[in-house]
């Protein structure tokens, strides 16, 4: 399998192949107009991509896709406006947008999951999963806050009992027909690998039918990121807040909170405030799993080896594992991407799991569905890899746990995986405890065990635990001690409310509103966001409601609006490594 590196998504096939591949399918001569379909795919020059697409609009089109690795974006337009925008000097080519075909050999119509040694069939035979359903251990009655891009109901996590929507925190919960939904695609692989279901849990089910590492235990989908996973660390921080208070709500055990998602902060666990709410949450007796990052992202800034909030010495911090596509751990490795400190002293990871490219389930035409092609296995599933993929197949094994021991401390819990942890191969401080594995612990005895780590007080600084990633609208960044609303942050303040345990009221977080206050059925309420500004520049309600992507068709509903034009890829921080 080719792969080939992007930041923290290291990808197989870039936008400009894919660009080139459609322009290539055309039959129309370079300056013909007449032979250009309503959809193109615009280049634009160095710079004038907001303008490029501001003149689109004008010409009477309209922004589809942000398709920022070639620094342009696809859109809807008039053939007779083609000329116009070529002779504008804003852009470099536009070109025909043709329905393309992944040309990966792995991607068939009749997919086995049987043949293939990343198959969720075969990681919940390798970590011991199924020796815990066996017992009767499957996560039934254990919900887990799955703080990601929203989840969206494919075959395999389409059952009323299987998902309930938390608070939507993003800000596509503007747009009615976005809300909750996944239009990345990250967080449905996520949700798919912990407690995706075909049918009832079975040790011997065959490999053909789909089931995570906990198949019966329940996912509280808390959505912050949008359909380029652009999300802001307080919109997480805020996620996690809302945990806490409504772990409980409208009969909810929640007992887990799975962060496939990491900063690359530039202060130590002890300050900062995302490190301190995850913290808070544990202490709060919810087991906290967070992706250690990915290599190459950690190494931006010279920042320590894992990601925010995994840096915190009380959560579980995952590693990814190679497992070579065979059954036995003897092969075993630790891939290139996962992380681990250069020298003696920073923390290393606590825990490895298996995360490199691992079957999970497609979102059609989501962001990652469109523009990794490379990653399709079938209709139905998609291949990745990273940290992000082990933090939720150990978030899985945590459910399994909790199930049996409904009364274990995070602190417990923790130490039971790593007990049980196997060796592989690798540098030592790359590795911790060692490779999951369930079989071991399954007749164990809960162990006793306090850490004594020093605590974080999570007054540092918003703009430090944010790192290199940052949230962008119309060239205005978020920085600075500033929430999503431009409300100043006082996180000395902030942190005494979390400790408390009440940092939200009703829907309101940090002085503004920013979900409703009550359960409708199975989904929390929303509301307007109105007028706040970044850095001077005021947004009003339909400037937060118009600005989401605009996708293809899926499952009957179309993902409408515009294009979130200039919002950062916050690919950095969803510990991925590659789709393919």
């Amino acid at each position: 399998m080719r792969r080939a590196a992007a930041p923290i998504l290291l990808v197989a096939l870039s936008l400009a192949g894919l660009a080139a591949s459609a322009a290539g399918s055309s039959t129309s001569r370079p300056g013909a107009t007449a032979a250009i379909p309503g959809n193109v795919i615009i280049r634009a020059r160095p710079g004038r991509v907001a303008e490029a697409e501001k003149l689109v609009v004008r010409l009477g089109g309209s922004i589809r896709l942000p398709l920022r690795l070639i620094g342009g974006f696809s859109a809807t337009l008039p053939s007779r406006a083609v000329a116009k925008l070529r002779h504008s000097g804003l852009v470099a080519s536009v070109t025909a947008n043709r329905a393309l075909r992944p040309q990966s050999s792995s991607y068939t119509a009749d997919y086995d999951p049987s043949t293939d040694g990343y198959s969720m069939s075969q990681i919940t035979q390798l970590t011991g999963a199924r020796d815990w359903w066996k017992a009767g251990y499957t996560g039934k009655g254990v919900d887990i806050a799955l703080i990601d891009s929203g989840v969206a109901p494919v075959q395999g996590l389409s059952s009323p009992d299987q998902l309930v929507n938390g608070a939507d925190l993003s800000v596509e919960s503007q747009a009615g027909n976005l809300r909750y939904l996944d239009t990345y695609g990250h967080g449905t692989f996520m949700a798919g690998l912990i407690a995706g279901r075909d049918s009832a849990p079975s040790p011997s089910a065959p490999a053909a039918t789909y089931l995570g590492m906990a198949p019966d235990a329940r996912i509280v989908s808390l959505k912050v990121a949008s359909a380029d996973g652009g999300t802001d660390v307080t919109q997480v921080i805020a996620a996690i807040d809302w945990v806490v208070q409504h772990r409980d709500d409208n009969g909810l055990n929640i007992r887990v909170i799975n962060l496939s998602y990491g900063t690359n902060s530039l202060q130590g666990y002890q300050d900062d405030p995302l490190a301190f709410a995850a913290e808070q949450a544990w202490k709060h007796g919810i087991v906290v799993v967070a992706a250690g990052g990915n290599d190459g992202f950690q190494k931006k800034k010279n920042v320590p080896a894992l990601a925010d909030p995994a840096i915190d010495p009380f959560l579980i911090a995952l590693g990814s594992a190679d497992t070579n596509a065979t059954a036995g751990l003897g092969d075993d490795k630790v891939p290139s991407f996962s992380p681990w400190p250069k020298k003696a002293g920073p923390r290393s990871v606590d825990l490895l799991a298996p995360g490199a490219h691992v079957q999970g389930l497609r979102v059609p035409n989501s962001y990652i569905d469109a523009n990794y092609p490379k990653g399709a296995l079938s209709e139905r599933y998609f291949r990745g890899s990273g940290t992000s993929e082990s933090t939720a197949i150990a978030t899985g094994a945590v459910a399994l746990i909790l199930q049996k021991y409904p009364d274990a401390t995070p602190d417990q819990v923790k130490k039971l995986l790593l007990s049980a942890a196997a060796p592989i191969k690798g540098k030592s401080q790359a590795i911790g405890a060692g490779e999951l594995q369930l079989g071991p612990v399954l007749n164990a005895s809960l162990p006793q065990w306090t850490q004594t780590w020093t605590p974080s007080t999570g007054t540092g600084s918003l703009e430090a635990s944010r790192g290199s990633d940052h949230l962008t609208r119309n060239n205005v960044v978020l920085s600075g001690e500033q929430d999503i609303f431009g409300q100043p942050v006082d996180t000395t303040a902030l942190a005494a409310s979390e400790a408390s345990g009440n940092s939200w009221s009703g829907g309101m977080w940090n002085g503004s509103t920013w979900s409703g206050n009550s359960w409708s059925g199975n989904s929390w309420s929303t509301v307007g966001w109105t007028g706040n500004s970044w850095s001077g520049n005021s947004w009003s309600t339909g400037a937060w409601s118009g600005n989401s992507w605009s996708g293809n068709s899926w499952s009957s509903t179309n993902w409408s609006g515009n294009s979130w034009s200039g919002n950062s890829w916050s690919g950095g921080s969803w510990a991925g490594d590659s789709w393919g």
